[in-house]
Formats: structure tokens, C-alpha cells, sequence
């Protein structure tokens, strides 16, 4: 089984929601999973969770699995949804001068893969 730490940028909801199946299905198939929210996918915090639309229960079961890494702060920041996220009590990541790294998934053995 392989570690994977998956980094997803794109902030359109149908491309986010191919991040979080397939860090459940991964999950499921005995991998160890992190996903890192990215760029302008922070801007959909406030889409996060049940009754959010068709993909916020897929959230809450990453949530629940333990397999949601965090969001950038930096671009939470950005996108206006900083706010929100500390609402919810979403991890927030600023390991890399203020934006999620990298290097620590990679230092804990960690594959990248980026969903831009």
C-alpha cells in the first residue's frame, strides 16, 4: 500500500468532487490518504459539508475518515473563504510561507498528486 497526499487546486465543485471520491476510494483500497485543499478550490468551504449540494456529504466522509490533510490559509485568504473554513474548524495549512508545503507529505513518504 502506498502513502498519497492529494493536493486539489481546481475550484469548480465537479472537478473538487473527483479529489474527494478518489481519496475515499483509495482509502478504501487500504491506501494512507491526505487531501490538501488548493488555490481556488478553498473558495468552496462554504459549499462544504451535508446539505451543501450533491458532493457535501462526500465531504463530510472525507472529514470522517480522518483523510482531509487541510486547506491553504493563504488561499482561503484569497478566495474570501478563511473565514468560513475556521467556522467549520477545517485544519488550515501554512507550513510554506503561509501556503500548504509540500515537503512534509514528502518527508513522511508521501506521493504527490495534483487534481489542477
Amino acid at each position: 500500500m502506498r502513502n498519497l497526499a492529494l493536493f486539489a487546486f481546481n475550484g469548480e465543485m465537479a472537478c473538487f468532487a473527483h479529489a474527494l471520491l478518489n481519496a475515499l476510494d483509495l482509502h478504501g483500497q487500504g491506501h494512507q490518504v491526505r487531501l490538501v485543499v488548493e488555490g481556488t478550490a478553498t473558495k468552496l468551504a462554504s459549499q462544504f459539508g451535508a446539505g451543501y449540494g450533491p458532493f457535501g456529504g462526500l465531504f463530510d466522509q472525507v472529514r470522517q475518515e480522518g483523510l482531509l490533510a487541510g486547506l491553504c490559509r493563504a488561499c482561503a485568504a484569497k478566495s474570501a473563504s478563511l473565514e468560513e473554513a475556521e467556522r467549520l474548524g477545517l485544519p488550515l495549512l501554512d507550513d510554506m510561507s503561509g501556503h500548504a508545503g509540500m515537503a512534509p507529505f514528502i518527508q513522511q513518504g508521501f506521493d504527490i498528486i495534483t487534481f489542477a
